[in-house]
């Protein structure tokens, strides 16, 4: 990867114009001005590493590229950087004297599918995942949260004579498949370094850029991995009758586990159960002996997590019984559990976003996506998620009225955030929400 990293020293003047107060209560106004005269002099180089991240993704556990880039910018910066945490994830620590210790996470992989922007910097690389060789695409805005992690991280240096304690940027790997969280806790991240007393990320997503969103409580959805094989008997596609066919029997399951949600699940209670893949058979006049099948299963509360397992198993064994089939080979691998947003922290951060965004920063219903950065706050630390928008409100508008194209959404092979606004609004949004953690920590002492 070619590398630019982004110097500290470049512009130390520019914080050195700007006169902020001694530290009192947080001046959102003041504050804002310094960091978009850091973004004015910094967002060339945090455009050129977004493009190059962009252009070569990474997947779950083979971040390796990813993490030493990332590596590079902390050290250039003057972070304590630990690498190989949790297999591929990096831990930079910077002290500032005596208080509290937050953390700011980004995620480092990509998806295992082909991006079809058309975009200069879109990628073309593969690599293997399954056993099987699949193109990479950042579709999943992880290069957004990427670069403004490392923006937010010039930033804040730039502006250390407002703040004391110490700052613990993580970069985690395998979010897509919702397990590098649970590898970093395991590595001893909250052991081997510190258990820092707030944690904060943010993620892109379809809607404009320069507003975001945020909530109390219940910040997204659980999220289980399905996985299910169908045996049958295989034969000639002639002779159906002489066979038992699990493409028809995984058929079945794929309509009728929606009555699960439609007809035993509490219509006001969210329960989603998704199928992705299906794999089976090798020719179209071969009936296969087996299907195999994944998917999701997501929910908010834990007994609507067990009624949608309880139904997927009892509806995936019917289906083969109607058939006469063996028993199907059924796994349910539980995930992760819904992002619970502290009420404290979410209160004392809103007040610095909505004074520096106003109504752009808006209160949201909970989001059906699923996030293992929910981890870090079932480990114990109190925690936010905000997200932030990523798209031309000019295209938007089109979209809705019918002049233009609809508007693509994570994990499409077209998502394509803005990035200047983007990342700016990242930046701003993130290194408010640090500081408005530190500054609520030297109120109190």
């Amino acid at each position: 990867m070619k590398r630019s990293v982004i110097s500290l020293a470049a512009s130390a003047a520019l914080f050195a114009t700007i006169t902020l107060p001694a530290h009192a209560e947080l001046d959102v106004a003041t504050l804002q001005k310094a960091i978009e005269a850091s973004l004015a002099s910094d967002y060339p180089k945090l455009d050129a590493l977004y493009k190059e991240i962009h252009a070569h993704p990474e997947l779950a556990f083979q971040e390796v590229k990813t993490a030493a880039r990332l590596a590079a910018e902390m050290r250039a910066l003057g972070f304590e950087v630990t690498e190989k945490v949790g297999r591929t994830g990096l831990v930079a620590i910077y002290k500032n004297g005596d208080g509290p210790t937050i953390m700011v996470r980004t995620e480092l992989d990509g998806l295992p599918m082909e991006e079809k922007t058309g975009l200069d910097y879109a990628s073309r690389d593969k690599a293997n995942w399954n056993g099987r060789e699949v193109f990479v695409a950042h579709s999943c805005g992880h290069d957004i949260h990427m670069a403004s992690w490392v923006g937010t991280a010039k930033t804040l240096l730039g502006l250390k004579d407002q703040w004391r304690g110490t700052l613990m940027f993580i970069a985690q790997p395998a979010e897509e498949i919702v397990a590098g969280a649970k590898a970093m806790l395991a590595d001893g991240l909250f052991t081997r370094f510190a258990k820092p007393d707030i944690a904060f990320a943010l993620h892109a997503g379809p809607f404009s850029h320069g507003t975001g969103f945020y909530r109390t409580g219940v910040g997204s959805s659980a999220a289980d991995g399905l996985d299910i094989t169908f045996h049958g008997r295989g034969g000639h596609g002639s002779a159906p009758h002489t066979t038992v066919d699990p493409v028809g029997i995984a058929a079945r399951f794929i309509v009728e586990v929606q009555s699960v949600i439609s007809r035993e699940k509490d219509p006001t209670e969210f329960g989603v159960v998704s199928i992705g893949a299906i794999h089976g058979g090798t020719a179209p006049n071969i009936i296969p002996d087996s299907v195999r099948l994944s998917g999701t299963i997501r929910s908010y509360k834990p007994e609507v997590r067990a009624k949608l397992h309880a139904g997927i198993e009892r509806t995936a064994k019917a289906a083969a019984a109607m058939s006469g089939a063996p028993a199907p080979d059924i796994r349910i691998v539980e995930g992760t559990k819904p992002v619970m947003n502290d009420p404290d922290v979410v209160a004392a951060t809103a007040e610095a976003l909505k004074t520096a965004f106003g109504d752009k920063f808006r209160v949201s219903p909970p989001g059906t996506a699923s996030e293992d950065f929910s981890e870090y706050a079932g480990a114990g630390v109190p925690s936010m998620m905000f997200n932030i928008g990523v798209y031309d409100q000019e295209s938007i508008d089109a979209a809705r009225n019918g002049t233009g194209p609809p508007i693509p959404s994570n994990h499409s092979p077209l998502f394509a955030p803005v990035p200047k606004p983007t990342i700016g609004t990242g930046v701003t949004a993130m290194t408010l929400a640090v500081l408005s953690a530190f500054d609520r920590h030297a109120r109190r002492k």
